[in-house]
């Protein structure tokens, strides 16, 4: 291993012990908090970069600026620190202090928005647009570089196969940009049809309406970060999706301190939504083969959210 960034990828597939045990299926869980940013998003952050640099649209002393949850900014800080960069992060106010002050400690610059729809010149995605195109800055554009894709379509998926050593027979994910379950998808059904990739999209989200009817659901609030959408992105591919779970904040969080406790997994909200939808199809029978979904991130970003609030006096 040469640095840090040659650690990014290649986490751990483990097989839940307790939780779903009694299920027709087995469930896997893809350990992507274990990235050394913590998060899944280390493999895009990484990608984007690399093939920033090999077209020459990012060259030493640039800046890049992101429009993001927490967990892309990041995973860019990481590689800004190995590569001498400049990292803007420009985030929306739901997003938690404990991603803010990660980001700063790494030396980012964290500019927060309001919750603003996508039509909205407030909106923290066409913020960063604007900045990149005021400042002359490098938009890594997560929401529609198809490296994003890429990372997982020859990242991800294919360690997915490896390490399980038998036919998937669904793998779960929320989408935030829509690259782990687009690539991951892709690549998993391009090695056995009979896979079904399935959405967990939180309720309120409108994405689980988009793939089953394909016009966009309601609009509404909820607290799971980084999935979920009031707008379709450019990098989620319907057609790689079989089906969705809508998954509550309630279900989601619960599911999170069961991880905690009875797996010794700790990870971030959005893990929960997944697992949760994973379960339901596990649940179910009808898959040829386990069920695979991922621990997109770690809990540490997020002690100082209510809902993690009160489990030492449970």
């Amino acid at each position: 291993m040469k640095s840090l960034l040659d650690s990014i990828g290649n986490t751990p597939l483990i097989r839940l012990s307790r939780i779903g045990r009694e299920l027709p299926v087995p469930v896997f869980v893809k350990c992507e908090h274990m990235n050394p940013g913590g998060s899944i998003k280390d493999r895009i952050a990484l990608a984007i970069i690399d093939e920033a640099e090999r077209r020459g649209e990012l060259r030493p002393g640039m800046t890049i600026i992101e429009a993001t949850a927490g967990n892309t900014g990041i995973g860019l800080a990481l590689v800004a620190a190995a590569r001498g960069y400049r990292i803007v992060c420009v985030m929306p106010e739901k997003m938690s202090e404990d991603k803010r002050a990660s980001l700063r400690a790494m030396g980012a610059r964290v500019i927060v928005t309001a919750n603003a729809p996508p039509s909205s010149p407030e909106n923290f995605q066409n913020v960063a647009r604007r900045l990149a195109e005021d400042e002359g800055w490098f938009l890594s554009d997560q929401f529609n570089n198809p490296a994003n894709i890429s990372a997982h379509e020859e990242g991800t998926g294919p360690e997915v196969v490896e390490q399980l050593g038998a036919p998937v027979g669904a793998f779960v994910s929320g989408a935030g940009t829509g690259g782990t379950i687009t690539g991951v998808g892709r690549y998993l059904k391009s090695v056995d049809t009979r896979t079904r990739v399935v959405l967990a999209d939180p309720i309120g989200s409108g994405l689980a309406d988009w793939v089953e009817t394909g016009t966009l659901g309601a609009d509404g609030p909820y607290e799971v970060e980084g999935i979920g959408s009031s707008k379709v992105p450019k990098n989620l591919d319907r057609s790689v999706i079989d089906a969705a779970e809508r998954v509550s904040d309630a279900e989601s969080f619960a599911m999170v301190r069961r991880l905690v406790r009875d797996e010794g997994l700790y990870v971030g909200g959005s893990a929960g939504a997944n697992l949760v939808a994973a379960l339901r199809v596990a649940s179910r029978g009808d898959v040829h083969g386990p069920v695979v979904t991922v621990m997109c991130d770690s809990w540490d970003r997020y002690r100082g959210k209510a809902w993690m609030q009160g489990w030492e006096d449970a």
